[in-house]
């Protein structure tokens, strides 16, 4: 059962995930993951499995925040569907590939991986400026490998897409605005491949904790997801009036300084 601290920790975690993952377009990993490992670690799971878990749980969270995002923004007219049905079949195969990659390698360099990566999220969120190029249309191949790239990179590190979506919406030219709507949108694929994905090739491990499906915690799911799934749209309102850029600064400090946390903790 439950411990009351550790359900409210989760709720908590729900509203920050939500609010951030509908402004920002993203699906809220880069939060989840670190937090979601120190948690685990508090309720005495295996040191071996916390980010495995940790990634998994993430990715089946991120289902219920990207429909509440991908709701929201669609209801202001800020997803571009062509976009998201090209990019959907490139990132379904990569994020199911990826969390078969995950599976293997090991907590420590999973965190490692992550960590670095969150690194370099958190510097192109810092100094990322308005796109300048001119460029509206791109080869469908183009796009597919680029769509398996990202769902790839997306179940490594349970992550939405977005802090990789948006960037290349931009660099095609699309509003900033309708960039984070169908980022929003594309990780919705993302997330249902990736949770399926550590789903399978988590099921024959045994952590001795109950509700444990495959690598995802699944009441840590359902708490997480009530939660965000009605601060979403808060996120989105604050994005079309709050100043993004001075608060993606903050968002970039705060995910580089959790990925830390998270990566000494393990190590």
């Amino acid at each position: 059962m439950l411990s009351i601290e550790f359900l409210v920790a989760l709720l908590l975690l729900g509203a920050v995930v939500g609010f951030f993952a509908g402004l920002f377009g993203i699906g809220g990993g880069g939060i989840m993951v670190p937090i979601l490992s120190s948690l685990f670690l508090w309720q005495s799971l295996p040191l071996d499995q916390v980010i495995h878990l940790a990634l998994g749980t993430s990715m089946a969270c991120i289902i219920m925040t990207a429909i509440a995002s991908l709701r929201a923004h669609h209801a202001r007219a800020a997803v571009h569907w062509p976009i998201v049905r090209m990019m959907t079949p490139g990132v379904l195969i990569g994020t199911f590939a990826g969390a078969f990659f995950a599976s293997i390698l090991s907590t420590q360099y999973l965190a490692l991986f992550f960590t670095l990566f969150m690194a370099f999220i958190a510097l192109q969120m810092f100094c990322s400026k308005p796109s300048q190029s001119k460029k509206t249309t791109q080869h469908e191949l183009s796009v597919h490998a680029v769509s398996l790239s990202i769902g790839s990179l997306s179940a490594l590190v349970a992550i939405g897409g977005g802090s990789l979506t948006v960037p290349y919406l931009l660099w095609r030219h699309i509003d900033i605005k309708a960039a984070i709507g169908t980022s929003a949108a594309v990780g919705l694929p993302i997330a249902v491949a990736g949770a399926c994905g550590y789903l399978i090739t988590g099921w024959n491990v045994e952590t001795g904790q109950a509700g444990v499906f495959g690598y995802i915690y699944l009441p840590a799911v359902i708490a997480i997801s009530l939660v965000s799934s009605l601060t979403a749209p808060l996120g989105v309102r604050a994005a079309h009036s709050l100043p993004t850029a001075l608060l993606k600064k903050l968002f970039a400090v705060c995910l580089l300084l959790l990925s830390l946390r998270m990566l000494t903790t393990v190590l």
